[in-house]
């Protein structure tokens, strides 16, 4: 399965011209600058890579002793490598909360991209005998892998490549999370009950964006039960292969009591031995397809994630246009001095007798500006909704292409592995005749 979307074609560099009174700091923004600025994307620049994983021991926030894991970025430039230099590349430590951490900004600072999930904290969707825990070598190994996946992917994208911030969460070890919390970017996020809130609200939903949400949850469920299954056959399939191991067993036994069949005999059960612990590489060969599949269930909810953004611009929109509908209607009655509807202000007009002309003139001058205010906060809102569905329609095509492309190779891949697997079940059994034959 290609990891990332690949990069082709050749792009000018730009040049760093160094002041000698330039300060290092500024130096190093002056690169930063160079890396991000001309939209490109930045594996056209940068190899990026997570190259090894690391357990460590330290106290949390709240001062008590744990075992975590660390991952090694290394990152080297592109030209250097294309000019035949092999540089030693630069590296920073990140923790998976640090991970997250990025991916959290990604979303909120762009939600109208469908943003990259990150690997599985905990193993979901794993056969009986694979170890669920986080600590596990092969585990961490696959999510070493997942995590380089996740970059190479935020760093093919022409958008998410050209933050700044991305560029720091690579170059920089320490006062990272320092810069990201700067941005303010955790004011920004919208809360879950906002977004509930204008998802049973909202009155004119896009129905493109009906359809994705309705598309999401049936990619979630689809991929979730092929994992599902896939636990199930795994589970079956192991102890199909366990069980020939007892043919070895007694092909092995038998043989020290038989003296002319006793070699065929012993040289069968060999095959059958082999045959029986093979199936341990194939389900670890398995596990790296069942994790490419678990990525396109975890961007389903990167695909809701949109969704929701855009249903909350639309109930923003939908409430500044009621509201401005309702001055208007407010100024148009006590411009003529009629109430068009049940009110509490038609109520304590009856009760209380008129307002004076200076007291409407007063309202009226109040209502205009409010007016004035509330168009401009409708086209405010307009533009925002008409410039999110533009630029979540381009990044969703985008996902549609990069999706079909990895989910075909992902499932060619695991075909010819079973074919693989299914001609080498047939060789055992050629070898074991052949083996018989010659008794």
């Amino acid at each position: 399965m290609r990891m990332a979307d690949s990069v082709t074609g050749s792009e000018e560099i730009p040049v760093v011209i160094e002041d000698a009174d330039a300060t290092a700091a500024e130096l190093e923004n002056n690169k930063t600058n160079a890396m991000v600025e001309d939209g490109a994307n930045l594996l056209r620049k940068v190899e990026i890579s997570v190259a090894e994983a690391e357990k460590r021991m330290g106290k949390n926030s709240v001062n008590i002793q744990e075992t975590y894991t660390v991952y090694l970025i290394e990152t080297r430039p592109v030209d250097a490598v294309a000019e035949g230099h092999n540089p030693a590349p630069e590296s920073v430590w990140r923790r998976y909360s640090e991970f997250e951490l990025l991916r959290n900004y990604l979303l909120v600072t762009y939600p109208f991209v469908v943003v990259p999930p990150l690997p599985e904290k905990r193993a979901e969707f794993v056969w009986h005998k694979l170890s669920a825990d986080n600590m596990d070598p092969d585990f961490v190994e696959r999510r070493r892998v997942g995590l380089e996946n996740f970059l190479l992917r935020v760093a093919s994208h022409l958008v998410l490549s050209n933050d700044k911030i991305l560029y720091q969460f690579l170059k920089e070890e320490s006062g990272w999370k320092e810069v990201v919390f700067e941005t303010g970017f955790q004011a920004k996020a919208d809360s879950r009950l906002k977004a509930l809130n204008a998802t049973f609200r909202v009155k004119s939903p896009d129905k493109r964006f009906t359809e994705l949400k309705h598309y999401s949850d049936e990619l979630q469920s689809v991929t979730s039960q092929l994992l599902r299954v896939r636990a199930r056959v795994a589970d079956r399939l192991y102890g199909v292969y366990k069980v020939h191991g007892n043919y070895g067993r007694v092909f092995s036994e038998w043989s020290a009591i038989e003296r002319e069949m006793g070699d065929g005999l012993q040289s069968a059960g060999h095959h059958m031995d082999a045959y029986a612990s093979s199936i341990d590489d194939i389900l670890e060969e398995e596990e790296h397809y069942a994790d490419q599949l678990k990525e396109y269930l975890f961007y389903a909810e990167a695909l809701r994630a949109v969704c929701r953004k855009h249903e909350l611009i639309q109930y923003e929109l939908e409430t500044a246009t009621l509201d401005l509908a309702s001055k208007k209607q407010q100024r148009d009655e006590l411009a003529t001095g009629t109430v068009r509807t049940f009110s509490f202000k038609g109520m304590t007009t009856k009760l209380f007798g008129q307002e004076t002309q200076e007291q409407r003139d007063s309202k009226l001058q109040v209502l205009e500006e409010q007016i004035i205010e509330g168009e401009e906060l409708v086209k405010e809102k307009a533009a925002e909704c008409d410039e999110f569905v533009k630029n979540a329609w381009v990044d969703m095509e985008r996902f549609k292409e990069q999706k079909d492309r990895d989910l075909k190779e992902a499932l060619i891949g695991y075909a010819v592995m079973q074919i693989s697997v299914c001609k080498k079940g047939i060789q055992m059994w050629a070898n074991a005749k052949e083996c018989f034959s010659k008794m």
